[in-house]
């Protein structure tokens, strides 16, 4: 196991038992203890854990917002596998709307060899990543802009966004959950949200599996007004089954 899979899989691990021992820790990934203590401090740092004496507790959950820049380092090659297969959807002449988020990020860098199409963000960072992209039209709504997610969120947004119709909306989720629907940590960033699905022909959800079954403070949508969901093959078989069951075609990739 490399080193930021191993990290994926501590995280993961704590996310299901909310703490472990430095010895739990290092006999479940069989790697020595001085190994986990390194990842553990490592991923303190990116706010992503806290240390105890001894061990380490969670501290992600789906309203536990890390910045951006730091989020992208956190399943960074399931979101680059999601990112590649969702550039595949993507036909010459369409019209996207990416919406922020680290996964969307992967994405904006698919779309640098694409031509004759437009895209336009309320992200950034998705921008910056666009900004020599000759071959695309890229535009930038305006609002409000969040720090922690580098997004332009809020009424200049959404008035912004009524403007146009696009053919896909490319969407981000903290929490994707059969019943509770796609949620979001803040109330701006979900209006905003909502409005991207409202203006487009098909809605494509991206999400790395630790967004499944987890609940933000904010709802934008409910399961079933997403097209699509672009996912990892490690996602829980019983949540892909019922979304096939109510309609919503599946990628696992």
């Amino acid at each position: 196991m490399f080193e930021e899979e191993r990290k994926q899989s501590v995280l993961q691990y704590l996310q299901k038992n909310q703490r472990a021992s430095v010895q739990e820790l290092s006999e479940a990934f069989e790697v020595s203890e001085s190994t986990i203590r390194r990842d553990l401090k490592e991923l303190e740092e990116a706010r992503l854990l806290k240390r105890t004496h001894g061990g380490a507790v969670n501290l992600q959950n789906a309203n536990f917002e890390p910045n951006v820049l730091v989020k992208e380092d956190y399943f960074r090659e399931e979101k680059a596998r999601i990112a590649r297969k969702a550039a595949e959807m993507i036909e010459e002449g369409d019209t996207i709307l990416l919406d922020s988020g680290t996964t969307t990020l992967h994405l904006a860098r698919e779309l640098r060899h694409m031509s004759n199409i437009k895209v336009i963000t309320n992200s950034l960072i998705v921008l910056n990543e666009l900004r020599e992209c000759r071959n695309a039209e890229v535009s930038l709504s305006g609002g409000i802009l969040r720090p922690e997610t580098l997004a332009f969120v809020g009424p200049m947004t959404e008035a912004s966004l009524e403007m146009i119709r696009v053919d896909k909306s490319f969407i981000a989720a903290n929490g994707v959950d059969i019943r509770n629907g796609l949620t979001t940590p803040n109330l701006l960033e979900a209006s905003t949200k909502r409005k991207m699905i409202e203006v487009a022909k098909e809605v494509i959800l991206l999400a790395d599996r630790s967004k499944v079954a987890q609940i933000a403070y904010a709802k934008f949508a409910e399961i079933n007004q997403v097209n699509r969901l672009v996912i990892n093959l490690e996602a829980p078989v019983s949540f892909t089954d019922e979304l096939g069951k109510m309609g919503i075609a599946v990628t696992l990739v």
